[in-house]
């Protein structure tokens, strides 16, 4: 019994030296694009995340009288360290239409988003939220549209 267990134990360590004793292979196995991806990366997130300024948040349009399409711009600025990205703008319904820069926005760059909301069918005091899904810290920046809109006469 004991020249069968000091058999096996001689075995099992044969084994793990066999397979631990090819060391150099491993370096060659790391994909230098990779590793450059990642040290690129790591360096930005290191800046931090990217920060969004709005001159105006909100806009009021006033009174206007129900058909008419209000146009406004709200100008945006990367207030952060890194590129500020929206990835998207998020409406209510399809009256209200924002287009917003789709590549990215460098540290200190301004950009507008303009926005067109057509009062056709809408009525009344009127209140329309443009999420903008972006990189920032809160991940959804919010803009507002708001007025009163006339009803036509019949």
């Amino acid at each position: 019994m004991r020249k069968i267990t000091i058999a096996l134990a001689f075995l099992v360590a044969t084994t793990f030296m066999v397979s631990c004793g090819d060391t150099g292979n491993a370096a060659k196995k790391i994909n230098q694009t990779n590793l450059e991806s990642a040290k690129s990366r790591d360096a930005e997130i290191k800046k931090g995340v990217a920060s969004l300024s709005v001159e105006k948040r909100e806009y009021d349009f006033g009174t206007v009288t129900e058909g008419e399409i209000v146009e406004t711009t709200f100008k945006i600025t990367n207030s952060g360290k890194t590129d500020l990205v929206i990835t998207d703008a998020q409406v209510t319904c399809g009256c209200t239409v924002p287009v917003w820069p789709k590549a990215p926005i460098k540290p200190g760059e301004t950009k507008d988003i303009e926005v067109k909301f057509n009062t056709n069918g809408k009525r009344n005091k009127q209140q329309k939220n443009i999420t903008l899904v972006t990189n920032t810290q809160s991940g959804r920046e919010i803009l507002t549209l708001k007025g009163m809109v006339t009803p036509k006469a019949k």
